[in-house]
């Protein structure tokens, strides 16, 4: 069955036609690599999207197969903007019919504020450039309009309370960044739940999860953690992490609940902000 086979990135859609161009070129990947001046390793990892050439190595791969500019074009789309661990899973992301996310301890990449996204930039990055954080947050918030601009992909987002209550950026950066997911939530955009600390021990205490469906391909799963990210297509893991999310779920507040509670944590902040106003 076609659900059976994995989603293919981009990546792995140049490997592919660059095997068809060498097969039709009727060239050996010893032979492409001597042209290349390459080993026929790297063309195999070229051509399973495990690696991207560079581009000297894409021009020459146009001059031995005559694609004229062909790879070296496309490889300028394939340049992620994203950390080297995140770069599939967001290049898959935009494949996604449906997306199920859970963050423990922040507001999800796809939903955060400008606000929002620069504080936890600045976080990360203490000796941080002010063009290289400007570069991070305009990246984010192009990736963010993955769930603007069309009906698709289908969203759910689980959020811990504590993501609600850690005060990233100020109370005001915060006030706004959960009033906008609520804003989300009410106009049918996003599916909220959020798992209140009175849930107690849940399912995916341990992780945050991102999982992704699609039309034509097996579903797969992401957890990520500190300067590391996996990406599962493992049918029993993806499983086993579909069903944690299923659990966690059933631990959460309803949707209408939800919503309300990020609304009234929202005015706690501004609230918060005020009373810092008027000392």
């Amino acid at each position: 069955m076609a659900m059976n086979r994995k989603p293919r990135t981009p990546r792995e859609k140049y490997g592919e036609e660059l095997r068809l161009r060498r097969t039709a070129a009727g060239l050996t990947q010893e032979a492409l690599g001597d042209q290349v001046v390459c080993s026929p390793t790297l063309i195999s990892h070229y051509e399973a999207g495990r690696r991207l050439p560079k581009p000297d190595d894409a021009h020459r791969l146009d001059i031995a197969l005559k694609t004229d500019g062909f790879f070296v074009r496309w490889l300028g789309d394939l340049d992620s903007k994203f950390a080297r661990y995140f770069a599939v899973a967001a290049e898959l992301e935009r494949e996604a019919t449906e997306i199920r996310q859970y963050a423990a301890s922040l507001i999800p990449g796809l939903l955060q504020t400008e606000g929002y996204a620069r504080a936890v930039f600045q976080a990360y990055r203490p000796n941080y450039r002010a063009e290289e954080l400007d570069e991070f947050v305009v990246n984010r918030m192009e990736r963010g309009r993955l769930l603007s601009g069309s009906p698709t992909p289908i969203a759910w987002t689980l959020l811990d309370e504590a993501a609600l209550r850690r005060c990233v950026g100020g109370p005001h950066v915060m006030a706004e960044q959960l009033r906008k997911v609520a804003d989300m939530a009410e106009s049918g955009r996003l599916r909220l739940h959020v798992l209140t600390f009175a849930s107690g021990a849940h399912a995916l205490l341990e992780s945050m999860v991102y999982l992704l469906n699609f039309a034509d391909a097996a579903p797969v799963a992401y957890v990520e953690g500190l300067q590391t990210g996996h990406l599962m297509d493992d049918p029993a893991l993806v499983d086993a992490c579909q069903t944690a999310y299923t659990l966690a779920l059933g631990d959460a507040a309803p949707h209408q609940e939800s919503v309300a509670l990020v609304r009234a944590i929202a005015e706690e902040h501004e609230h918060a902000q005020h009373r810092a106003h008027h000392r």
